[in-house]
């Protein structure tokens, strides 16, 4: 499957009207929020999302981090491994987010991994966890293909070996 421009459908329905025009009042329609690279959403996000294809489109769209209360573990898993940050936050400081994104024109959230914080235009911060691997791997940029390709030269010098040893299993 092509990645390319499935950003278009994501929220679509929510995003068009019928004929394809942007919905003026929907959120990520409003002009300050256009390059936005963190989502802040509700609770279970990504529920129904068996598929990369959801963090795909949210790349096309610029999005690096999703913020919510919980986040179905099928998403969150392959947001890890297409480069997003998923952070879990309580539904309390999320709904305070979300409520100062619609109010606030160019509200911006300071997303650290480092420190694994939040922290909002007002200075308020917040914490999250994140599972060390998992950090690290968002650090250097590494999917399950990057991970394997670090052991590229024990990985060929096995297959030579099982050439070698059993010819008959590879050919």
């Amino acid at each position: 499957t092509d990645k390319a421009g499935i950003g278009g459908g994501l929220f679509a329905d929510w995003r068009y009207d019928a004929d394809g025009s942007p919905v003026p009042d929907f959120v990520l329609n409003r002009p300050d929020v256009q390059d936005a690279q963190i989502l802040v959403a509700g609770d279970n996000f990504g529920c129904g999302s068996s598929r990369e294809h959801a963090p795909w489109a949210l790349l096309d769209q610029g999005f690096r981090c999703v913020i919510a209360p919980s986040s179905a573990d099928i998403f969150y898993n392959n947001c890890f491994q297409n480069g997003i940050l998923p952070v879990v936050l309580t539904a309390d400081e999320v709904l305070a987010m979300m409520h100062e994104v619609l109010a606030t024109p160019g509200y911006q959230l300071t997303v650290d991994l480092g420190k694994q914080t939040v922290t909002t235009p007002s200075g308020k911060i917040c914490t999250f966890t994140i599972d060390p691997f998992r950090k690290d791997c968002l650090y250097r940029g590494l999917d399950s293909i990057g991970l394997t390709l670090q052991h590229e030269s024990a990985i060929s010098a096995y297959e030579k070996k099982r050439q070698a040893e059993a010819p008959w299993l590879l050919t």
